[in-house]
């Protein structure tokens, strides 16, 4: 096949060649926006789901359908380490400077831009990574508190208001939201909750790891009533064989069924699976139509990339220790698994092994579906935890080093 023409797109937040089985939340979330937008109730939403489900890649086309229709969007990414305000101001600086465009928003964007200067300059105390233009001086007592919930919720105020006069809607998008800190969290769903409340077109599109959910009601315990929680998984089999049959059938190649399924149950469905095996099956094929034997062939090089690629750059974020936990997690198996047994058969305490757990949950690394159990946030992590850790070795404190995948 030639490499050239490969359709198949494995890659982070990178948008495949088909997006197949998500039109109906894609339709949901559309009616959400357009009822927003004439004034209507309407959720705003977290879409959950493990690594390499398709998040940031649906994220990114239901921003680009919101678009299409006029309504007005950001997106930022909430990484480690940068607080939330720090994100959101320059974003919304760009929102308020387009409608102060419209002549019916404009003295209400001038506002919300006040309104901006205020929360800047008051929270750079506590917030010290906010950089952001300044286009107007602030209006005393407008969102100048220096109090992030308070401010925030004033500064959201100015923006519906601005989009409410200009007829369209505000569409925030934010990926990686677990990473957010529990307060600043809770100050985004205040000011949320406020917006719905006056009925101004402002809404949110989250996406995060499954322990979002549990976050966003340890924030604020009225959340659950003010967001969907769409859960996002791996594809059910129509949707998995179209992601892979469409882009081939679209460059004049078949795929022979035997070897559709053998792509389908080594992927398990998962979107950026698929696309790694597609891609990594193209290569291996010299003619159409694909056989088994070239996805076979294909494996041994996709495995290889995920390796590298997919699961190596989060392994290797983890401590010594943390790297143990994780392959006492995959000698049991894919889980999810009883906290008691993981320290069983590291031959330690749970209470001991805590903090350890504690940290791999705020890497993203783990979750806890109910109280006590864990599982990887990453499909496929316990094979791959033992291709990296093979063996018995891990269990001795020496094994407490850095090893190289073989």
């Amino acid at each position: 096949m030639n490499p050239i023409r490969n359709p198949f797109a494995p890659g982070a937040g990178t948008p495949p060649p088909e997006l197949a089985g998500r039109d109906a939340l894609r339709e949901s979330l559309r009616v959400a926006l357009e009822r927003a937008r004439i004034g209507r109730p309407a959720k705003s939403a977290m879409l959950v789901g493990l690594r390499g489900v398709g998040k940031t890649v649906l994220l990114d086309r239901v921003r680009d359908d919101a678009e299409m229709v006029g309504i007005h969007t950001v997106r930022l990414e909430a990484p480690e380490g940068r607080s939330l305000p720090a994100l959101l101001a320059p974003q919304l600086r760009q929102a308020l400077l387009r409608l102060s465009q419209l002549e019916a928003a404009r003295d209400f964007a001038v506002r919300g831009l006040r309104a901006l200067a205020g929360f800047a300059s008051k929270l750079k105390l506590s917030y010290k990574d906010i950089e952001v233009g300044i286009d107007y001086d602030a209006e005393p007592g407008l969102a100048d508190n220096g109090d992030l919930e308070h401010d925030l919720q004033a500064l959201m105020e100015q923006v519906g208001l601005a989009a409410k006069a200009a007829n369209t809607a505000l569409a925030i998008f934010i990926d990686e939201l677990q990473y957010v800190e529990e307060a600043q969290l809770a100050a985004l769903i205040t000011a949320l909750h406020r917006t719905a409340q006056r009925q101004l077109p402002v809404v949110l599109v989250g996406a995060g790891l499954p322990q979002l959910r549990g976050q966003m009601g340890n924030a604020k315990s009225y959340a659950e009533r003010l967001f969907d929680f769409p859960e996002i998984g791996a594809l059910p089999t129509e949707a998995a064989t179209q992601a892979i049959e469409k882009p081939l059938h679209d460059e004049g190649v078949a795929i022979t069924p035997a070897a559709l399924r053998e792509v389908l149950r080594l992927s398990q469905g998962y979107a950026y699976f698929l696309q790694t095996w597609g891609s990594h099956t193209w290569l291996a094929a010299s003619t159409s139509p694909i056989g088994i034997d070239d996805v076979r062939k294909a494996s041994v090089t996709a495995v290889a990339a995920l390796d590298e690629g997919f699961f190596r750059v989060r392994f290797d974020r983890c401590t010594p220790k943390e790297k143990k936990y994780l392959r006492a997690m995959a000698e049991l198996g894919e889980g999810p698994h009883r906290s008691g047994d993981i320290a069983a058969c590291l031959e330690e305490k749970v209470s001991s092994l805590a903090p350890t757990r504690s940290s791999l949950i705020t890497k993203g690394m783990v979750w806890s579906p109910t109280h006590g159990d864990t599982a990887f946030t990453v499909p496929m992590f316990a094979a791959f935890m033992q291709r990296i850790m093979p063996g018995n070795a891990w269990r001795e404190p020496e094994s407490l080093i850095r090893r190289e995948p073989r």
